[in-house]
């Protein structure tokens, strides 16, 4: 359990799986390329990971109404 002061860290994995249909191909090429993922942190230049929370608000934050074009 994580509380506002301990936040949780994810792998690339744990984030697909938070995700459905959402790979690890694809979230790296939305962290690289497109830089539209959720925020990531890189404490070595080969690890990558995510907090748990700011994945949950990103996930959020994509709600739609309908199925126009996002602006």
């Amino acid at each position: 359990m994580t509380t506002a002061l301990t936040p949780e860290y994810i792998t690339p994995a744990q984030v697909c799986e938070l995700i459905p249909g959402m790979t690890k191909a694809k979230l790296a090429q939305l962290r690289l390329v497109e830089s539209k993922g959720p925020r990531f942190y890189k404490p070595t230049d080969r690890t990558v990971c995510y907090e748990r929370g700011e994945v949950l608000a990103w996930i959020a934050g994509s709600a739609m109404t309908g199925t126009a074009v996002r602006k």
